[in-house]
């Protein structure tokens, strides 16, 4: 199976309009029609990998170039050539000597790279017959080590370092796998409180979500501070003073700024405040950090940190409280597993950040390997839910009890319906040729 040639490689941008009853909406990202590229590989022997990158709109047409662009570094490899030397690869594709100025290793074509290596990741699990966190769980430490890049972050650190990280987590694995399979892994919920939502519909959807056992919630604030004291108080009164509440603003304010507005909203007990500031500030994350540790309230983010330095520099500048890694924004699984390793070792959780379209399914697999094989912690530990469009995946994510249930089909749980796929492709699929007829009309 991996001596397989991959000789095509497809990309289509997918929409869904999501803005039209303000779905996903936070300070910063006011109207996101939630929206993937969406990639197919396919072999000689008519096997297929699947993978996407999350966008919110506007500039998925950009991403769709930048996957053409780096194609032609995928098509005519074996499976096997990819994962013999899957370090190689991934600085293959992340380091072209032309295409990394427009990087490097983030934007747009770190978008693009995360997309194509889903697909691989996906296609690899698939020829395994295996969901891939199981792939990953039941990999040799060394073979694991050798499919990371540590270019740039051996002063954090060391493959000797992240292969005693592995080794050390072999005890008690079984155990945890069988946990997993029966409890599932710990989830938060932030559909009940978009920032465009009434109070009336927060209520309602509080209500239901509290009825379906969820304990764990995240409200966005940022827009308005008397708007956000309002709903804060509303949401902490709904669920009680024991359940948990976070809170996102989206990266809307200036460093002070943040500080002064969160301190007003403390009396609400946040645990803690995500992405307060630009995400490339690691020093005004820090500062951040540093001024509300004595009001409790720590700092997460992540879902748009560039790559594995930047993170390397947040862990090291003690930044953040808690790391939110993301399956699409960095280099895939590969850039990811770096990210876990570190984190474990300046002993900083990590959260996932999930959502729009596939993050749930993707970085349930991530999580499911942390926990497992890398942290086999759940201290202050849980992953983002988010539930919309899962209905368009083949193997939909599956919460019960407020946890996500391993997934059981082999990949990466990417493989969208096709149906959903031609309809909602921009711009010629049928929801969107209605659109346009609606807007000539009007």
């Amino acid at each position: 199976k991996m001596t397989q040639k991959i000789i095509k490689l497809t990309v289509r941008d997918i929409r869904f309009p999501t803005s039209l009853e303000l779905h996903g909406s936070d300070a910063m990202h006011t109207d996101p029609d939630y929206s993937v590229a969406y990639v197919v590989i396919e072999t000689d022997q008519g096997m297929r990998g699947y993978g996407l990158t999350f966008t919110v709109g506007r500039g998925t047409e950009i991403v769709v170039c930048a996957v053409e662009a780096l194609s032609a570094l995928v098509v005519g490899k074996s499976l096997e050539e990819i994962v013999s030397d899957f370090r190689g690869f991934y600085r293959l594709l992340s380091s072209d000597g032309q295409m990394r100025w427009i990087g490097p290793e983030k934007g747009v074509i770190q978008l693009a790279t995360a997309a194509v290596l889903n697909s691989v990741w996906d296609l690899w699990a698939r020829m395994e017959g295996k969901p891939l966190w199981k792939l990953l769980v039941d990999m040799e430490p060394r073979k694991l080590i050798s499919c990371i890049d540590f270019r740039y972050i051996t002063d954090a650190l060391t493959e000797q370092e992240a292969l005693e990280i592995l080794e050390k987590a072999e005890a008690g694995k079984q155990q945890r796998v069988d946990q997993m399979l029966k409890e599932g892994y710990p989830a938060y919920t932030t559909s009940c409180a978009w920032l465009g939502y009434s109070d009336q519909l927060l209520k309602q959807l509080c209500t239901d979500a509290l009825s379906e056992g969820w304990t764990k919630f995240k409200v966005k604030v940022g827009a308005d501070l008397e708007d956000d004291i309002r709903r804060c108080s509303l949401i902490r009164q709904m669920i009680g003073p024991n359940n948990t509440l976070m809170i996102d603003a989206n990266q809307r304010w200036d460093v002070g700024e943040a500080i002064t507005w969160v301190t007003k909203l403390a009396e609400y007990k946040p645990l803690w405040i995500e992405e307060p500031t630009c995400p490339d500030d690691i020093l005004g994350h820090a500062a951040i950090s540093k001024a509300l540790a004595p009001l409790g309230i720590g700092v997460a983010s992540g879902e748009q940190c560039h790559n594995r330095v930047m993170f390397k520099q947040f862990l090291q500048a003690e930044a953040l409280q808690f790391i939110q890694i993301d399956s699409c924004r960095m280099g895939s699984v590969n850039e990811n597993l770096a990210v876990l390793l570190m984190a474990h070792k300046f002993k900083v959780p990590v959260c996932p950040h999930a959502g729009g379209v596939g993050l749930c399914e993707l970085v349930q697999h991530l999580i499911l390997f942390d926990y497992i094989s890398v942290s086999a912690s759940l201290d202050d530990r849980m992953c983002e839910f988010v539930d919309h469009l899962h209905e368009h995946f083949i193997s939909p994510v599956v919460i019960k009890n407020a946890h996500y249930m391993p997934p059981k089909d082999p990949g990466y749980s990417c493989e969208m319906l096709e149906s959903s796929v031609q309809r909602y492709q921009y711009p010629q699929g049928e929801v969107w040729k209605q659109f346009k007829k609606q807007s000539l009309k009007d």
